[in-house]
């Protein structure tokens, strides 16, 4: 039970994570931000391999030879320093989500590929063990590093959503983010004297992708309206592109009517990973002006 829920959480955190780049890129281009901080020698030579890769999906989104923007050719003449950091430290923060994902991947496949009953049964010599394989532990405390992480996914993006509407959205996913493994109860009469608790930090996981979803959904929907205020300027073709797949499901708000049923579309958009496939073709195409491999498909 636990090692299928922590498998549907690493799916869906897989999908937002990735996604949370595209919107990030798309309000950073609606507040005027500047790139400079995603230049690839600042990140190589701090090399956490997601902190690289969100940099570098970054630079595929946003103003570049390969796909300029004219938003961020209109603001050419800025002497801003640097943005705010949820702008400014994407690579680092979205980057941990990212290393996070591939260390509990590695705990999920050895758990969906192991041996978890009590007893064992060893036919081949005909011998019967009590064993501990069944213990939650290894799923329980890697759910409990997802949850931490993805988190910070979304409170980024409601920092980033306050720079253009000012609300708050995070509160119940910090409270679920309180690590359940180191909750443990006896039960069983003292014999069953340390349990994992990863039935429950399993489902809790969910809960906090779920949220994380919402909130970027939400983030999403304000940088495409912000975007609405900038025209008749363009920004980047993969940008452009996200833009006008919200548009087919949410039209701009231009008086005001109920935001439930927006949020909700865009919510979608996010769980079937539509954001993401929008400008995937892209970054493979920046990648390969570079000369760098292009995403593989099960990335």
């Amino acid at each position: 039970m636990m090692s299928s829920l922590v498998a549907e959480a690493v799916e869906r955190a897989v999908g937002v994570t990735r996604q949370a780049d595209i919107i990030a890129a798309l309000s950073l281009e609606a507040l005027w931000g500047t790139t400079n901080a995603f230049h690839s020698d600042i990140h190589a030579v701090r090399p956490h391999p997601g902190q690289i890769e969100v940099a570098l999906r970054l630079r595929s989104l946003l103003h570049s030879d390969v796909f300029p923007s004219q938003i961020s050719e209109s603001r050419r003449t800025c002497d801003r320093v640097q943005d705010a950091y949820t702008l400014h430290c994407i690579p680092q923060v979205h980057g941990v989500a990212n290393d996070t994902i591939a260390f509990v991947k590695i705990i999920l496949s050895t758990e969906l590929n192991s041996a978890t009953d009590n007893p064992m049964v060893f036919a081949e010599r005909g011998e019967t063990i009590s064993v501990g394989n069944f213990h939650g532990e290894y799923p329980a405390k890697a759910l409990d590093y997802l949850v931490i992480e993805v988190h910070e996914l979304a409170s980024m993006s409601e920092r980033r959503t306050e720079r253009l509407v000012n609300p708050s959205l995070i509160s119940e996913s910090k409270a679920l983010c309180h690590q359940s493994s180191v909750d443990s109860l006896s039960t069983s009469a003292a014999t069953e004297d340390h349990v994992s608790m990863g039935g429950w930090a399993a489902r809790k996981a969910l809960r906090v992708v779920e949220h994380v979803e919402q909130v970027l959904a939400i983030e999403l929907l304000a940088a495409c309206q912000a975007l609405e205020f900038l025209r008749p300027l363009k920004s980047t073709t993969p940008l452009e592109k996200v833009h006008e797949l919200v548009r087919s499901v949410v039209r701009p708000w231009d008086h005001d009517r109920q935001m439930s049923p927006d949020i909700e579309a865009a919510h979608t958009l996010l769980r079937e990973e539509k954001v993401w496939e929008a400008v995937r073709p892209y970054m493979d195409q920046y990648r390969d002006r570079l000369g760098l491999k292009p995403l593989p498909l099960d990335d």
